[in-house]
């Protein structure tokens, strides 16, 4: 399974984005698609701002992005996140879908990157200029 930052689905989707090409990449992959309900407002944000948000919807069901519907200890989680790791609520949330599901985290944002991997979870991202992934 492979949680979904937001930056990855907005490179995807967005014409011309320096990402795309990673994005599509994990895109690829044969497993399972996790958006946390948080990253999927984010992703919506600018949908809407554009009045197209009913395609951005449906490019995330035609990918087959599932959105996860968190459990009641979640709230705790994500607070015990934010105090330990200085990160925002967003990234969090995040963070814990990835340690929920025991799942690959997918991100281009570097402070996450660097947070996810000292807390021992596995990243799937690039830093390669021509778009190679790496774990």
């Amino acid at each position: 399974m492979i949680v979904l930052d937001a930056c990855v689905v907005i490179a995807l989707l967005e014409k011309g984005h320096i990402h795309s090409q990673p994005a599509a990449t994990i895109m690829d992959h044969e497993e399972e698609l996790l958006l946390h309900p948080l990253t999927y407002s984010e992703i919506l944000v600018g949908a809407v701002r554009v009045n197209s948000e009913t395609l951005v919807t449906q490019a995330i069901h035609n990918l087959g992005i599932e959105i996860w519907s968190p459990d009641d200890a979640h709230p705790s989680r994500i607070a015990h996140l934010r105090i330990s790791t200085r990160l925002r609520l967003p990234h969090c949330c995040v963070l814990d879908t990835v340690a929920y599901h025991g799942a690959t985290l997918a991100t281009f944002d570097q402070g996450l990157i660097k947070t996810a991997t000292s807390l021992g979870w596995e990243v799937l991202t690039t830093e390669d200029p021509v778009g190679r992934l790496t774990y």
